[in-house]
């Protein structure tokens, strides 16, 4: 699938054939089984808060499948045969996940366990890798305690997952009553606060008026009243989107008085050491403990990639759209 200018996602996207992509220097072939549809990968094709970045795209950033050919120089990447999961394929690239074939850099692939479906590798890319930077880019989690807003969603059902995983001795998550609050409590949450609540009320009872360590944030501006009244001495909010209000004005004086961090987490140009941290704490998950919950709201073949964005634009969606480019 590919797109030449930008818009709707069913008046853009079109289904048809390229040359099999050759992988460069450094980089490896991947055979695509599944593909993940983020919401960032909507916002490039339809133009929102991106230009048309190359003249001709094939959509979607992660992805999971097959090692099929190496690149000179790509000789420490799994072999090929080897499953794998990948991230940003289609970031500062033209070739996405949306087709049979894509090339990537070595260090955007990671092992997929056996026993790992490839439709939830796909699910893995830009939700965990987020969900993993903002828990550990301050230290390790051990005998910390962690809120999750939004827990219900994408990177938040990661963040409650991975803080259980990296020792956090509270976990408390956000999300509205129904398959949101079930999903986040069904990761690990061991507290889920409607977001109808007084939650900063609630979190301060839970964590027995001390407040929290960790923050992980999805809406920086709309939650901000939160946020900034939860906060323990010396912690850090970590937001990755800031929909509700994007210029929040935040009360200093009572975060300089706490030494609290605010850090903001955008994946693909975080440091390299951390995201190939991130992979390879991921793939230690998955080969850990009980079965990990990966959350497919629904699958796509590739001729219906269209159909597959506009499910992701619709919202409400309980965890990521995946489309099968071999299906």
């Amino acid at each position: 699938m590919f797109y030449d200018r930008q818009g709707a996602a069913a008046e853009v996207l079109r289904f048809g054939e390229a040359p099999r992509p050759e992988p460069g220097p450094g980089e490896a072939r991947v055979r695509l089984v599944a593909s993940g549809v983020n919401p960032a990968d909507c916002k490039r094709r339809a133009g929102q808060g991106y230009g048309m970045e190359f003249p001709r795209v094939i959509p979607n950033s992660d992805g999971a499948g097959l090692v099929d050919a190496l690149g000179p120089g790509a000789e420490g990447t799994p072999p090929p045969g080897s499953r794998v999961w990948l991230y940003n394929a289609q970031r500062g690239r033209p070739f996405g996940t949306a087709a049979e074939f894509t090339c990537v850099p070595a260090d955007c692939l990671a092992p997929l366990p056996e026993g790992v479906p490839f439709e939830a590798g796909a699910c893995l890319g830009i939700p965990a890798m987020t969900a993993h930077r903002c828990l550990f880019a301050d230290g390790p989690l051990s005998g910390l305690s962690v809120l999750v807003t939004g827990g219900g969603g994408a990177v938040g059902n990661y963040a409650v997952q991975l803080a259980r995983w990296g020792g956090a001795a509270l976990v408390l998550a956000t999300a509205r009553a129904g398959w949101q609050a079930e999903d986040a409590q069904a990761a690990g949450a061991h507290a889920v606060i409607d977001r109808g609540e007084d939650v900063a009320a609630r979190v301060m009872e839970a964590s027995g008026g001390r407040g929290v360590d960790r923050v992980v944030e999805v809406d920086f501006g709309g939650n901000a009243a939160v946020w900034s009244a939860v906060l323990a001495n010396n912690g850090v909010v970590a937001a990755y989107a800031s929909g509700g209000d994007p210029a929040p004005a935040i009360p200093f004086p009572s975060l300089m008085r706490r030494n609290v961090t605010v850090r903001t987490v955008m994946l693909n140009n975080a440091p390299l050491a951390a995201r190939r941290q991130a992979q390879a704490d991921i793939v230690a998950w998955l080969r850990e403990g009980p079965p990990r919950l990966h959350r497919i709201a629904g699958t796509f073949p590739l001729a219906q990639t269209a159909t597959a964005h506009a499910a992701v634009e619709a919202g409400g969606k309980r965890g990521t759209v995946v489309v099968l480019p071999t299906g």
